[in-house]
């Protein structure tokens, strides 16, 4: 049978059926259109996207960087195009607030609604703003420590700063900026996220009762009481599709592969009402967050005004890059917590230690509270001296979350580790081991692994076979070299060594 053969027969029963039966006629005809003006409509959109990407701000602003005039008041590290520095420059050199002083001297600013507004609010009287944290993980890293300390500078500025936990939102999960839906957490592994994230901002902030006392609130207070009905009809009628879809976070998301659940976008709606709320019970006329936010922000700055009236600000700080645009906060040991129970406070203080020479001087200004003038001298350093200028660098901002008190321990560790003085391993990340594991011995690969020296054993492995591993001072060769009882005849701990900076201690306990 042809081809052609095999299509008359197949098509043969619809031309009868087309032919003979009066009513599939005008319905098929209906089909017809209807698939046509969907098809239509497919080709509209596809140039309405097409017409969007080409003209859209971030392309035409790609295409006229070169000519843009710098700024009076210049930006540490924003996009000049888009960031506060350039498009309110006038508005910003004129701020009367300590806080907005601070904000913008250090390079904490990106974008804000109502510049001039808020700066009068903020120099008329104690006013609370807020920043919100999902309980994501057990600990907060090193990509929150900028908000934290936007939260510490508010405070010394005579304000009262709000910590949100997001209990309630982290069970929906935030989907700004990711590839696909987060995972969904349990009621117990999100009061245990709560319980590790919360211990570090009394690091930072003073909790308490004053005016100006930071205080901690969890979102779930209010959002687990919500009845669906009434919520949809009482603050559903104020976002609108549209809306939501030109938000810069959702066209991200929607582009991906990953499906985006209408759990996820019912995130920002949330978010909003979170504000709002806030508003409510703590007078709250003020929300910090990243620039990715931004969108989410505003739509809280704009359901106060339609539900009570309330003039409300948005402000956010830079997403921070590392000069060679890498998202700031990752090694290749995986994220730099906050809690010392998953970062030791050497290791902390190693990350800041190996700063990028291009880097150390934004970061001084973000995560220390050098004076600006210190920080001017810093920036006059050259050569060697910049490796000087590092290490102030991660004393001050180890100083900040662990204390100064553990810098004399980071000190004399890395003095015996790299100068041959002294022995101290105190500072350094450990385990501890019993001599029943020590019966049948214990690989080193495994010990490396344990000590999160390396991310898995085939790093270990490659580690020694390029002479980069060591115990003690002892280049290790054999990557199938075990350890018992008799290799801490001499003492009861020994010292891993991967490379020339990490390092972590192997303890025996009987």
């Amino acid at each position: 049978m042809s081809l052609r053969d095999s299509e008359s027969r197949v098509s043969e029963p619809l031309r009868r059926r087309t032919t003979l039966d009066p009513v599939s006629q005008p319905s098929n005809r209906m089909i017809h259109r209807i698939s046509m003006s969907l098809l239509f409509a497919s080709c509209i959109l596809k140039s309405a996207r097409a017409f969007q990407s080409a003209f859209s701000p971030h392309n035409i602003a790609s295409k006229t960087r070169l000519h843009s005039t710098a700024s009076s008041v210049a930006s540490p590290m924003a996009d000049q195009d888009t960031s506060i520095y350039a498009q309110e420059a006038d508005a910003l050199s004129k701020v009367k607030s300590p806080f907005l002083k601070v904000m913008r001297d250090r390079g904490f600013l990106h974008q804000c609604t109502g510049l001039v507004e808020l700066d009068e609010k903020l120099s008329t009287g104690v006013q609370s703003a807020y920043l919100g944290f999902d309980a994501t993980a057990d600990s907060l890293h090193v990509g929150s420590l900028l908000q934290i300390m936007i939260l510490r500078h508010l405070q010394q500025s005579g304000h009262k700063p709000v910590v949100l936990v997001g209990g309630g939102t982290s069970k929906v999960g935030d989907p700004t900026g990711k590839d696909e839906s987060r995972v969904m957490l349990t009621e117990e592994m999100i009061q245990q996220n709560i319980a590790g994230i919360s211990k570090v901002f009394a690091k930072f902030l003073q909790f308490g009762d004053k005016d100006t006392d930071a205080v901690m609130v969890n979102n779930d207070d209010w959002l687990n009481q919500l009845k669906y009905l009434d919520f949809l009809r009482d603050y559903g009628t104020h976002f609108t599709i549209n809306r939501m879809l030109s938000f810069e976070s959702v066209k991200q998301r929607l582009t991906r592969e990953a499906p985006f659940s209408f759990l996820e976008f019912n995130y920002m709606i949330l978010q909003a009402y979170d504000f709002l709320e806030l508003y409510r019970r703590y007078g709250t006329i003020l929300q910090l967050g990243g620039s990715d936010q931004w969108g989410n922000m505003v739509s809280g700055t704009e359901l106060g005004r339609r539900i009570e009236g309330a003039q409300l600000f948005a402000l956010t700080a830079p997403l921070i890059t590392t000069s060679d645009g890498k998202k700031m906060g990752k090694t290749a040991g995986g994220a730099v917590w906050l809690n010392a129970d998953k970062l030791s406070e050497y290791d902390y203080w190693q990350f800041w230690r190996n700063t990028a020479d291009d880097d150390v001087i934004r970061f001084m200004k973000l995560f220390t509270e050098l004076s600006l003038d210190q920080i001017e001298g810093y920036s006059k350093f050259e050569g060697a001296e910049i490796n000087q200028a590092k290490i102030i660098l991660a004393d001050e901002a180890t100083a900040l979350l662990h204390g100064r008190e553990c810098l004399s321990a980071i000190h004399e560790t890395i003095s015996s580790m790299f100068k041959g003085s002294g022995s101290s391993t105190e500072s350094l990340p450990r385990i501890i081991i019993t001599s029943k594991e020590l019966e049948a011995g214990i690989s080193v690969l495994d010990l490396f692994l344990r000590l999160e020296l390396v991310d898995s054993k085939k790093e270990a492995r490659r580690l020694i076979q390029g002479g980069g591993g060591r115990l003690g001072e002892t280049k290790l060769t054999d990557e199938k070299l075990s350890l018992t009882a008799s290799d801490f005849m001499e003492s009861n701990e020994l010292t891993l060594r991967a490379g020339k900076k990490r390092a972590g201690v192997v303890q025996l306990q009987d």
